[in-house]
């Protein structure tokens, strides 16, 4: 990832020039930085003798898409993953899709690891006071595969249902995931969906009405 300069100090007569210089060579306006003053300055006697200039640190603030970016960097560098990042904005949602050598590791076993992943990075972003985005993580195009394949999962059960009469527990899903069972099977006349249990293991129940 190319790092850009986020903070630097600069100096002047007044703190109100030192700013004006960090926030020129940043390339951002006031409004795009937080300013902290680490010497007021003073002119000293006459304005000539004794006199301080005044020194500033002056950050760039992120964007919720930079705040992402750089913490899943941060993450799969630890993992010793080497992962592109590539993010849209639509709405109020974040769709982040990582592309890389080894992605099966991010995925893990049924997308847990996925899932934990999109978890930890929408609590980045919400404890940076950024909470009006939701963040989707996806790698490989998983979520679009997995979601199909509980489509199929769902239809195939909703069958037995309506055959044996009998509820049918699937295994224990994201609400996410669940959320998919609901959808597919909500306009079935002949069967009813339904959560039990609790976090992290509540799952899906399918009963005939």
């Amino acid at each position: 990832m190319d790092i850009s300069i986020d903070t630097i100090e600069r100096v002047g007569k007044t703190v109100e020039d030192a700013v004006a210089e960090a926030i020129k060579i940043l390339n951002v306006s006031l409004e795009e930085v937080d300013v902290k003053i680490i010497e007021q300055g003073s002119k000293g006697f006459l304005g000539l003798i004794g006199s301080k200039p005044a020194r500033v640190s002056v950050t760039k603030k992120l964007g919720p898409a930079e705040i992402i970016e750089r913490f899943l960097q941060e993450i799969a560098a630890a993992m010793g993953l080497s992962v592109k990042v590539n993010i849209n904005h639509k709405e109020k949602h974040m769709y982040v899709n990582l592309t890389g050598d080894n992605m099966g590791v991010l995925i893990g076993k049924r997308g847990q690891t996925l899932d934990s992943l999109q978890y930890l990075t929408n609590l980045v972003v919400n404890r940076c006071g950024i909470p009006e985005f939701s963040v989707i993580l996806d790698t490989e195009n998983y979520r679009k595969r997995r979601r199909e394949t509980l489509e199929s999962l769902a239809l195939s059960l909703a069958r037995k249902v309506k055959a044996t009469r009998k509820n049918v527990v699937l295994e224990p899903m994201s609400r996410y995931e669940r959320h998919v069972i609901h959808m597919v099977l909500q306009r079935d006349p002949f069967v009813k969906t339904f959560s039990d249990g609790n976090e992290p293991y509540r799952n899906v129940v399918i009963a005939p009405k």
